[in-house]
């Protein structure tokens, strides 16, 4: 399992929401980029990008994206925001990550599903956000009936690199993980799954890396690390602890 920070981008500024609340904003730097390279520089493995704008609307920080990619590179980058058809991942993927988040139109729109995981080949990372067990789109601002397990499974079934899992409730809040429901995630649908959502301390991370077993492949921490609740050197340690 890997630590991977996140750096979520808003009016080119590197921010953090709660529980996924676009009125429940904190900024953490004016510099995106100069953020991006401070974590490649304490060690990280990979980076998750999220273009918040496209999340709540349509793409607009495509261009700060490849900035990003080209100032941390080796590290790479996944991206997500927004990614709603064909073109769109596209120019993410030409701008330089090396795998794109798609959430809502691939939970519900299964043909695009199948579609896009076909078309990039390794390369898509399915976002399945949860309120409860069941899934939530359009910025989180909407429950459907599927579970995250259906969406996890069709996800499978299409070829996605890996599943990106998150607890709604708990994002933004430092209150630890859902480790419980990510393992039976991670047990249902057979795949590389990256949890996200709650981390607040080197032990909630610790907590997950003793059931990595179980198919977690990555954990996505945001505003633990900036506000130093999370020091990403002292939690890749307690990681490799855990392996």
């Amino acid at each position: 399992m890997i630590v991977i920070p996140a750096v979520d981008v808003k009016d080119g500024r590197c921010v953090r929401l709660r529980e996924g609340r676009a009125d429940a904003e904190t900024v953490f730097s004016e510099d995106p980029v100069a953020m991006a390279t401070q974590w490649a520089a304490r060690g990280a493995q990979r980076l998750h990008v999220v273009d918040l704008d496209g999340a709540f609307g349509a793409p607009r920080q495509t261009a700060l994206v490849a900035k990003i990619v080209a100032a941390v590179a080796p590290v790479p980058v996944e991206v997500g925001g927004g990614l709603r058809d064909v073109a769109a991942v596209e120019s993410v993927l030409e701008a330089g990550a090396r795998w794109v988040v798609v959430g809502t139109r691939a939970a519900l729109d299964h043909a695009f599903l199948r579609q896009v995981c076909g078309t990039f080949r390794g390369k898509i990372i399915i976002a399945v956000d949860a309120r409860g067990a069941r899934v939530a789109v359009k910025g989180w601002t909407e429950v459907i009936d599927d579970t995250v397990v259906d969406v996890g499974r069709r996800a499978s079934d299409a070829g996605a690199a890996a599943l990106l899992y998150t607890d709604v409730s708990r994002d933004g809040t430092e209150r630890g993980p859902n480790v419980e429901d990510t393992v039976a995630l991670a047990r249902s649908v057979r795949m590389p799954i990256l949890a996200s959502g709650g981390v607040g301390s080197v032990a909630h991370i610790a907590a997950l890396a003793a059931v990595a077993d179980a198919g977690i492949e990555g954990v996505i921490v945001g505003r633990a690390l900036y506000t130093g609740a999370v020091s990403l050197p002292e939690a890749m340690r307690a990681v490799a602890r855990g392996a």
